[in-house]
């Protein structure tokens, strides 16, 4: 196994997750898109630790570099090519076609960041939107049985509670908002909108073709293996290497979900969902941007992995306009209540090993981080 996986998934993890799943997954055939990304990898790691026969789509890349899942090759099979090239996506059909029991489909690969998609509009909207639609299409005209199709929603897409449907919503004891699968949304980002339009098109094909779809929509996972883009990563890469901490704004809350809690929603929601429906999960509790900012520097401080670091608020990292999501929080008693799913990995815990997996692996992640061009730019000229 390798050592990041330990990292991941240690002591009973994986032991316990096979008792709960092992029964529904073991010599089941299973694809993956996006499988050598942050969640996917995770996923495709699990399934073949369950006794899955997986298969990857990867993107195809020049180099032809795994940066994820390479330590499992030889444990499942890798096809390369591009949800939105059709004719890629036909060719992984057409291989699933040819094993003997109907497929699980883990629906994963995305463009993922909200940031970049107002960066990369059109390519946020050809990668989620179309991507989707041609792998549904692709299932439908390859006359694919499957055991069920799992989409990959997320919290983004519920936005900010709107005046006019404000009496549709939860609130907590404090007044918060509670997000649940009936719960209005108001996608407030161009990746965000993009999601609503790949649950939906998940939930047309369902309804007209009987494509056994589900959508799982996540609160922030986070963990070992994100890219330090994302606040969890970014936190942490900064605090290992320099003095300041720089983050957007401070105040928005956000519903915190450990990697391997994740895995199991989006296992625990293929194997035990119904299809045609949605399901939510996440950890219940949010947490403001600087209080998860601050729990990361002091997890690392007493750790030994840094001195104690600044945490600083940068107008140039804020969302643009008025585009910010104030407050995520899940209410996932749907799901608890339907496969008695509940998250297991607590916020010290789960952050503890992923400062662990950042401390221990710069040398994947040091070229993606962007804060490395914000320090060069404020540099002196000589």
């Amino acid at each position: 196994m390798r050592d990041d996986v330990a990292t991941t998934w240690p002591g009973s993890a994986l032991d316990d997750l096979r008792d709960e799943l092992g029964p529904t997954y073991a010599g089941r055939t299973a694809l993956v898109t996006g499988a050598d990304g942050f969640l996917g990898s995770h996923l495709a790691d699990a399934l073949v630790e369950l006794g899955a026969h997986v298969h990857a789509l990867v993107r195809a890349t020049s180099s032809g570099a795994l940066q994820n899942i390479g330590h499992l090759r030889g444990r499942l099979t890798v096809h390369r090519g591009d949800l939105g090239d059709r004719h890629s996506v036909d060719r992984v059909v057409r291989a699933l076609r040819a094993v003997d029991d109907p497929p699980y489909v883990f629906h994963l690969a995305a463009q993922a960041h909200v940031g970049e998609s107002w960066q990369r509009p059109y390519e946020t909207v050809t990668a989620n939107v179309v991507g989707t639609l041609n792998l549904l299409q692709s299932v439908v005209d390859n006359r694919l049985e499957l055991e069920k199709l799992d989409t990959a929603g997320t919290s983004e897409e519920y936005g900010n509670v709107r005046e006019a449907v404000a009496h549709q919503h939860d609130f907590d004891a404090d007044g918060g908002v509670v997000f649940h699968e009936r719960s209005p949304i108001n996608p407030k980002s161009v990746y965000a909108t993009a999601k609503v339009a790949a649950d939906f098109l998940t939930m047309n094909y369902h309804d007209a073709y009987g494509v056994p779809g589900v959508v799982t929509r996540m609160f922030n996972n986070y963990g070992p293996r994100q890219s330090p883009r994302y606040v969890t990563g970014t936190v942490v890469t900064q605090a290992l290497e320099r003095e300041r901490v720089e983050l957007g704004q401070l105040e928005p809350m956000r519903d915190f979900c450990y990697c391997t809690d994740g895995v199991r929603g989006h296992l625990t929601i293929a194997a035990r969902g119904v299809p045609g429906d949605l399901y939510a999960y996440g950890q219940g509790r949010n947490v403001s941007m600087r209080d998860w900012a601050e729990l990361i520097l002091r997890v690392g401080e007493e750790g030994g992995y840094w001195p104690r670091r600044e945490l600083v608020s940068v107008p140039e990292r804020f969302r643009p306009g008025a585009s910010e999501v104030l407050a995520l929080k899940v209410g996932y008693e749907k799901l608890h209540r339907e496969t008695g799913w509940e998250p297991l990995v607590s916020w010290e815990e789960g952050v503890a090993r992923t400062i662990a997996w950042y401390a221990a692996n710069r040398e994947r992640w040091i070229g993606r981080v962007d804060w490395l061009a914000e320090q060069a730019a404020h540099l002196p000229r000589t």
